[in-house]
């Protein structure tokens, strides 16, 4: 079974997009559970059964901010001899914003680094570009210099939001990018306004839209936060969907296909010391 693709600035792309929080040790909960992650996630082959995991449907995607964080480049290398198959890599740098040449050449580099590990798409990190927009004008100041670095160096331009306002503004003013990320779950879980105003966003969006946390961290089980991020979504837009083991992939992918199928997924119930007949 291969999963659904779209197409995003001509290069094609799984409509599932593996995450890296619950990888990287990122939980959005607390540092007990960012140990948990990481213990989980120690060494290359751990990391490995995941993303093999997905890959057995063809989802082949990773996002992350990579080029920023040194523990991840190791990381993408070993998998990537392992696997003797490129991943597309979707990477989202942290930038230096600070308009003086300094912090130019200093994100230079990052993007420099982003091209290095072999990355398709980089998508500044909503804590970068966030910082340049200008609600009054309803622009992001300088923006487009930092897309041309992207540009330059051979990569594929797109912005990352938790402030919707990043893909309003983006295409009112048709800024050089190919896709956005949009956080978007059934709970709102730091989503900046109601979820009814996010997905009409989305829908108008010029570009394909790649969401992200629809398990809201944890907050919501798989079956809830895919199922209505799968019906709610255009064809064109994609979920983010992060797993700390292979169980947790093949299930998830499973539940995924059931939602764009509109059907039951064939998954086992949860495990309880007394189930009662109604839930066997």
């Amino acid at each position: 079974m291969k999963f659904p693709r779209t197409t995003v600035a001509g290069v094609s792309l799984p409509r599932i997009i593996i995450g890296s929080n619950w990888i990287f040790g990122w939980s959005h909960t607390g540092h007990a559970a960012d140990t948990i992650i990481k213990e989980q996630h120690s060494t290359v082959d751990q990391t490995l059964a995941v993303l093999s995991a997905f890959m057995q449907y063809g989802i082949d995607a990773w996002m992350g901010p990579f080029s920023s964080h040194p523990a991840a480049l190791d990381r993408i290398k070993g998998i990537q001899d392992k696997i003797g198959k490129k991943l597309i890599l979707i990477d989202t740098p942290v930038l230096k914003m600070d308009n003086n040449a300094k912090a130019r050449r200093e994100t230079e580099a990052i993007i420099k680094t982003s091209a290095e590990i072999g990355s398709t798409f980089c998508l500044v990190h909503h804590s970068s570009c966030e910082q340049l927009i200008n609600k009054n004008k309803k622009t992001m100041d300088r923006l487009p210099d930092y897309l041309k670095m992207i540009r330059d160096a051979g990569l594929i331009p797109g912005l990352s939001a938790h402030m919707p306002e990043v893909i309003q503004y983006a295409d009112l003013n048709e800024y050089d990018v190919e896709t956005y990320i949009q956080i978007f779950n059934c709970l709102g879980f730091l989503m900046q306004v109601e979820i009814e105003s996010v997905i009409k966003i989305i829908h108008e969006a010029k570009k394909p839209v790649m969401t992200i946390k629809p398990m809201a961290a944890g907050r919501t089980t798989p079956y809830v936060g895919l199922t209505f991020n799968w019906n709610v979504l255009r064809k064109q837009d994609m979920v983010t969907v992060g797993c700390i083991s292979e169980h947790e992939a093949h299930e998830d992918v499973e539940i995924s296909m059931a939602a764009l199928e509109h059907r039951l997924p064939n998954i086992k119930g949860r495990s309880s010391p007394a189930k009662q007949t109604v839930i066997k």
